[in-house]
């Protein structure tokens, strides 16, 4: 029994940090049998916390995937969710939204001063990538970078703790992008390829230096 919990919890946090997956990619992931796999995916479906879809590529058979549920994404926790939307709708109606964003700026600026003292300024930007990424993990993030074959990076959250705050206020993803400019260095280029608050399954940044002027 305990060990069937066990492989629940593990399947699941693979659907959450490598999206989605096939049968055969999961029971390779979890190290098991296709059936026993099966066995995991079907039990976490009456659950209601995965789903499958057909996918057709190219003429061959298509191939049935596994990912998450909206059920499935709230198992992992959104730290005081519902205590921190009362506090920005009563800071909205009291002060308004200009004075929201001020105090979600603030706070972004001592996030910079902490992530700085953790961060070498003189690193490279992947060494800088690798604090960054194990900063964001302990905060719930579940961060991690990935280099790329034109020498940028990725930086990839597959998990938002914040996301029930974000939704009711964008203010916390600018805050973010400048959070993350301000301790790579000014000379980095960021972009936001993926957005949980756009549908997306994970948070994506595409990372690089800016070209040198001439």
């Amino acid at each position: 029994m305990e060990n069937n919990i066990l492989d629940n919890e593990r399947a699941v946090s693979i659907l959450k940090n490598k999206g989605e997956q096939t049968i055969k990619e999961l029971a390779q992931e979890l190290k098991v049998t296709t059936e026993g796999a099966r066995f995991q995916l079907l039990k976490l479906s009456n659950e209601g916390f995965v789903k499958s879809e057909s996918r057709s590529k190219g003429r061959g058979r298509p191939k049935q995937v596994w990912s998450l549920t909206a059920k499935g994404h709230a198992r992992f926790p959104d730290t005081h969710s519902g205590l921190t939307v009362k506090l920005i709708e009563k800071i909205k109606q009291n002060l308004g939204e200009e004075a929201l964003n001020q105090i979600i700026f603030a706070a972004g600026e001592d996030n910079i001063v902490r992530y700085k003292e953790n961060i070498d300024s003189t690193d490279s930007l992947e060494n800088k990538l690798e604090q960054l990424a194990e900063i964001r993990t302990k905060e719930g993030y579940m961060a991690r970078f990935e280099k790329e074959e034109d020498g940028s990076f990725m930086l990839i959250e597959n998990h938002c703790p914040i996301c029930e705050a974000a939704k009711t206020c964008q203010g916390f993803c600018k805050s973010e992008l400048n959070t993350f400019k301000k301790v790579l260095g000014e000379n980095i280029q960021i972009k936001r390829v993926n957005h949980i608050l756009a549908g997306a399954r994970r948070c994506a940044y595409k990372i690089e230096e800016e070209p040198a002027k001439v």
